[in-house]
C-alpha cells in the first residue's frame, strides 16, 4: 500500500512528473467519454502516477452525499489530482444512498446544484448526474460499471474516498467486485489513525493507497448543525455554496 502527502505540493512521497494539459469544459465529459456519467477501469499497482506518452488518461472519480459540499472535499479531490497525476475528477453526488437509509438526506437536486456550483471555477473538476437520475439505492459496483460501460476510449479509474469508508468497504454490494473495477484513493482526516487503517483488509489490498490531505478539519455534519443554529459557514463551504443554502432555506429544521 502506497502512502501519498496530498498536502505536500513540493512532491513529498510523490514522483515528480509533467502535469497534465488543460482539459475541456468545466462539466463537459471527461476526455474520451460520453455525454452521461463517464469513465473506464485500468488497475495498478500502489505507486504515484506519471503521465507518459500514450498512456491511457486517468479520471479520479469522487463520489458523496455532499450535503452539503464544503473545502474539505475540494482540498481531498485537487490533492488526489495532483498526487496521482489525474487528468479530471469527476464529482458524482449520490442519489439515494443505502448506507443513509436511517437518515433524511437532503433531496439529490440541491446536493446536485451545490457540487456544480462548488466546482465552477475549477477547469479539471466535472460533475455527473449518473447516480442523480438513477431510480431506486445507489450502489457504489454499480456506478463504477456504468461508468466503464460508457467509456469511449482508455481511461483509468481512481475512486477517491475517505479512509473511514474505506473501512467499510466489505460491508458494500459487491466488495471483490468493486476493489476490481478501479484503484482506490483512501483520504486521511487530520488526527486519522492510520495504523488503526493498515491493520484492515482492505488497506493491504493492491489497488489501494493512502493520501493524506492538508488539516482541513471541515464535516458535512458540522455544517448542517451550525446553519441549524445559525452559526457562521462562511469560509467552510464556497461562497455560492453558502449563498445556495441560504437562498433555499436549507438544513433549517433538520434535528
Amino acid at each position: 500500500m502506497e502512502r501519498l502527502a496530498g498536502g505536500d505540493f513540493e512532491g513529498r512521497g510523490v514522483v515528480r512528473g509533467v502535469r497534465p494539459g488543460p482539459l475541456r469544459g468545466a462539466h463537459g465529459p471527461p476526455p474520451g467519454l460520453g455525454r452521461r456519467a463517464q469513465g473506464a477501469v485500468g488497475s495498478r499497482r500502489n505507486r504515484p502516477y506519471n503521465p507518459v506518452v500514450g498512456e491511457s488518461k486517468r479520471v479520479g472519480v469522487m463520489g458523496g452525499t455532499f450535503d452539503p459540499i464544503h473545502h474539505g472535499h475540494l482540498v481531498t479531490a485537487e490533492a488526489a489530482l495532483w498526487a496521482f497525476r489525474l487528468d479530471e475528477v469527476l464529482f458524482v453526488p449520490t442519489g439515494q444512498p443505502w448506507m443513509k437509509a436511517d437518515r433524511e438526506v437532503t433531496p439529490a437536486e440541491h446536493r446536485y446544484l451545490m457540487t456544480v456550483i462548488a466546482t465552477a471555477s475549477n477547469p479539471r473538476f466535472s460533475v455527473s448526474r449518473l447516480e442523480v437520475d438513477r431510480r431506486g439505492p445507489t450502489f457504489t459496483v454499480e456506478t463504477l460499471q456504468e461508468l466503464r460501460r460508457q467509456a469511449e476510449d482508455d481511461i483509468e479509474l481512481f475512486f477517491i474516498t475517505g479512509a473511514d469508508a474505506m473501512l467499510e468497504i466489505f460491508h458494500w454490494k459487491d466488495p471483490e467486485e468493486v476493489l476490481s473495477q478501479a484503484h482506490f484513493i483512501a483520504a486521511t482526516r487530520p488526527g486519522y489513525d492510520i495504523a488503526r487503517f493498515e491493520q484492515e483488509a482492505p488497506s493491504r489490498h493492491p489497488n489501494v493507497s493512502v493520501l493524506d490531505v492538508p488539516a482541513l478539519a471541515i464535516s458535512s455534519t458540522d455544517i448542517r448543525r451550525r446553519v441549524r443554529e445559525g452559526e457562521p459557514i462562511r469560509y467552510l463551504v464556497p461562497e455560492g455554496v453558502e449563498t445556495y443554502i441560504r437562498k433555499v432555506g436549507l438544513y433549517q429544521d433538520q434535528g
